[in-house]
């Protein structure tokens, strides 16, 4: 199944994680992916790998942080492709928690807003002229939120970055609607990327609280922002879509500790 044949395609943070894995995804349904990361070396690294498997991909360094870098990241992508029809905001920053909330700094908080929800804004606003000219009206963006949106897990900053960016999506939504733009969201749960290396004790002890038995993987994510960019989803926008083994849903550990299971 080939479902974005043609769709040129932008997204951030992708040079590995998640965003690799989506880029992975779109491409080998016919999209021509422009991988872009803070890290250049690592973007095209990522971009390689798309067409060593036959994938069309192009890379290029862009930081959500500044403005001139997404627009020139957006004019890329419409440049190689001669369109943009989908992009995925995945770029993000999370710093630890400070041990006493007092003791959290502006400067971390200010990152990690800056980076994850008006770094998505600032790649929402170069795009959307270029996704409401998208043919057939499939302009679409996707953005990758977090279950840290919906309840407490820690890192203050970075959950209420991600509550924004679940707001700004159904605003967005609003206003795009009319354009021929869907805007959407995927909120995953535990992810086993690189940021776990030296951690994986972790991800196991984290496994046995989602009811599907495990931590996420990146195609797990991928697979659900391919559907939300497809026309499979012609008529869904606004949506925040969850993909998180039914933790939101389910409190394994409290059911187990009341019925003795």
């Amino acid at each position: 199944m080939r479902r974005f044949e043609g769709y040129g395609v932008l997204i951030t943070g992708a040079g590995r994680g998640i965003g690799e894995a989506v880029g992975h995804r779109l491409a080998g349904e016919g999209a021509r992916v422009l991988v872009t990361d803070l890290d250049g070396e690592r973007a095209e690294k990522a971009a390689a790998g798309i067409r060593a498997v036959g994938g069309t991909a192009e890379a290029s360094a862009c930081d959500v942080g500044d403005r001139g870098s997404v627009e020139a990241a957006v004019a890329y992508a419409v440049q190689c492709f001669g369109t943009l029809d989908v992009l995925v905001n995945n770029a993000y920053s999370c710093h630890p928690d400070a041990p006493l909330f007092e003791d959290e700094t502006d400067e971390v908080w200010h990152r990690d807003l800056d980076i994850t929800l008006t770094g998505a804004y600032r790649c929402a606003r170069a795009g959307l002229p270029h996704l409401a000219v998208a043919p057939d009206r499939r302009g679409a963006i996707v953005s990758i939120g977090s279950v840290n949106a919906e309840q407490d897990l820690g890192n203050h900053a970075y959950s209420a970055a991600k509550a924004g960016l679940a707001s700004l999506t159904r605003t967005l939504a609003g206003h795009a609607a009319s354009r021929g733009v869907r805007v959407n969201l995927v909120a995953p749960g535990t992810v086993d990327t690189e940021v776990w290396v030296g951690r994986e004790s972790a991800l196991e002890a984290a496994a046995p609280h989602y009811p599907l038995g495990r931590v996420g993987r990146p195609d797990d994510i991928a697979a659900a922002v391919a559907f939300l960019a497809s026309r499979d989803a012609a008529w869904i926008t606004g949506v925040t879509l969850p993909v998180d083994g039914g933790m939101l849903g389910s409190r394994v550990g409290m059911r187990r500790a009341l019925h003795g299971e």
